[in-house]
């Protein structure tokens, strides 16, 4: 079915012979159109996968973006294979942009919550984009109506601003509201995962937590409470922590709580083992497999959420902690066999609607009990949704991968607004030059930092390189997670990446590219080094006047004078992981 909007031509393909379907434009404001997709049936039946498409000229195009595209995102072909998207795994957006960040296409979708499928890829006989979306690429339950819109936008704005603002359209939509963040889940911490792994030890954590808390994390995440040592599932489910790693969890909380600081917990939320007492009492309401030993809750019965939220609700009473990292929720998938599934005591057919109800009930119910709860996920579940059910998203694991954090903190800080956006946890070789060590930082500075290295361990130069950049990162917080972002070249993996309020300018270069200070009417000029190199190139708009003082990784002062610098190039010298403030008279 070929369908004319305004100078659009778009395609509805389907197989579908029970349900009508129709595009309209719905309205066209400030320069981007809205497109309404509505099917509609006599009865209540299962529709089949729909696609719409359309071209778009393949013009001053250089770069792909979605929220899963990672390190690939150079231009796709119209058979590359397109990203998924649902409510608990990434969000249905794509952007096309110039080579100078330009937007030229920005699609998304309304419908968060549903399965789809998406692409922008070159046709090579036009030189255009075929864009396409695929609905219903999962089994769905019965409807006779379904609508939802459809958002283009070509303006020539900056891609960031062009995501930005989709982020905000589904913020305003119902039932997209995004849970509050507490002021802790916008500050350092602490975690356990890669500095003990399993094997924890409450005296081994209080003292890391003394330590941290010196330097200025403000909560400790806690993780594999469950009695197992071979990093599987096997033994989640019950979630009573095991004797043998906390003794009394109560008593380590009230002495974290003791030192000032916040203490999470973690949870594999789908996951029942057969070594849990969950899986016989549950036994016939998993919905897949996740290895030999493990299975998947079923969401869609009320009995398994309950069980779920009784879980978190009685560990918050009783042990007094103050968040919780949810993990796995993007698990949560029907294998092929229980495709149509339906009835058989669950209160849902759908599985999306029953993670929803699920979720939005997990952060309704605990925020009952603590206002101020936290509740982390981890990348690829940072879609528009998933801001509803927590406050705080982090970078998927990249353990020593420092170009990895920077990468997957710009991704997800692209469309999650105020919802706070945590680096993977910050950990090294204990040998590392304290050069190195920096980068961890400095590559997450546009994320909260999260330390897992055990502290009383590393060599001192370590422990000065951690404070003085938490110290920092603190200072200029607002700067870093509120400012104006305009991440640089995305397809090269965001090379500068600068950030701005009305008195300061943050540059950070993490290759060898030119830094840009466009305007000089700031107070204050910072430029990072994110590279090895002995010197940074940047090129000022116009004269400053004032004092430029020079830093190394430590925060040691390597030079500070007056300068008076005119428009054009500058070389300056700058050390491995150092910085340049410079203070404008």
């Amino acid at each position: 079915m070929r369908c004319q909007i305004g100078t659009r031509h778009m395609n509805i393909n389907t197989d579908e012979k029970h349900f009508r379907c129709s595009l309209e434009l719905k309205e066209e404001r400030d320069g981007v159109e809205y497109i309404r997709f509505v099917m509609d049936a006599e009865e209540a039946r299962v529709p089949e996968s729909v696609r719409i498409s359309w071209m778009h000229p393949a013009m001053d195009i250089s770069g792909y973006w979605d929220p899963g595209a990672n390190r690939e995102k150079g231009l796709r072909m119209d058979f590359s294979t397109p990203f998924q998207s649902k409510a608990t795994s990434l969000a249905p957006v794509c952007s096309l942009y110039s080579p100078l960040g330009q937007n030229r296409l920005t699609t998304a979708f309304s419908d968060a919550l549903r399965p789809l499928r998406m692409r922008a890829g070159i046709h090579e006989e036009t030189a255009e984009f075929e864009v396409w979306l695929e609905l219903f690429t999962e089994a769905s339950p019965p409807i006779d109506h379904y609508e939802a819109v459809i958002r283009i936008d070509t303006r020539e704005l900056f891609y960031a601003d062009c995501l930005r603002e989709v982020g905000e359209w589904w913020t305003a939509m119902p039932g997209y509201t995004p849970a509050y963040v507490p002021d802790t889940a916008r500050l350092p911490m602490y975690s356990t995962w890669y500095s003990f792994h399993q094997q924890l030890d409450p005296a081994e954590i209080e003292k890391q937590c003394v330590l941290a808390k010196e330097l200025g994390c403000e909560a400790v995440i806690v993780g594999w409470q469950t009695d197992d040592n071979q990093r599987g599932y096997a033994y989640c489910g019950d979630w009573e922590v095991a004797p043998k790693r906390i003794a009394d969890m109560r008593r380590l909380v009230d002495h974290v709580h003791a030192l000032g600081m916040k203490f999470i917990l973690w949870y594999s939320v789908p996951f029942v083992g057969k070594h849990s007492k969950a899986w016989s009492r549950f036994e016939g309401k998993f919905m897949n497999s996740y290895g030999v030993d493990t299975a998947v809750f079923d969401p869609r019965f009320p009995e398994v959420r309950e069980y779920l939220i009784g879980t978190y609700e009685e560990a918050l009473r009783t042990w007094g902690i103050d968040g919780f990292k949810l993990d796995f929720v993007d698990s949560f998938n029907l294998s092929p066999e229980m495709r149509y599934s339906l009835g058989g005591g669950r209160d849902y057919d759908s599985v999306p609607e029953a993670v929803d109800r699920l979720l939005s009930d997990v952060m309704l119910r605990l925020k009952a009990i603590h206002p101020d709860v936290m509740i982390e996920f981890r990348q690829n579940y940072i879609g528009p949704l998933m801001r509803k059910y927590g406050n705080m998203f982090r970078v998927a694991d990249c353990p020593d991968n420092y170009s990895q954090n920077r990468i997957g903190s710009i991704d997800i800080r692209l469309l999650s607004g105020n919802t706070a956006v945590h680096s993977d946890m910050m950990m090294w070789n204990w040998n590392e030059r304290p050069e190195n060590v920096a980068l961890q930082f400095i590559h997450s500075l546009f994320s909260v930092p999260q330390v897992s290295v055990l502290i009383d361990r590393v060599p001192e130069a370590h422990r000065q390189v951690i404070a003085f950049w938490l110290g920092f990162w603190r200072e200029h917080r607002e700067l870093l997670l509120a400012g104006s972002l305009r991440p640089q070249s995305p397809e090269y993996m965001y090379p500068v990446v600068y950030a701005s309020d009305p008195n300061r300018l943050l540059a950070a270069v993490y290759s060898e590219q030119i830094i840009h200070i466009d305007s000089v009417e700031r107070t204050i000029f910072l430029i990072v080094n994110g590279t090895s190199r002995e010197a940074v190139v940047v090129q000022l708009a116009g004269q400053i006047r004032g004092m430029m003082t020079v830093l190394d990784c430590t925060g040691s002062e390597i030079s500070n004078q007056t300068v008076h610098l005119q428009e054009g190039l500058h070389l300056f010298k700058l050390p491995p992981s150092g910085l340049i403030r410079l203070q404008q008279e």
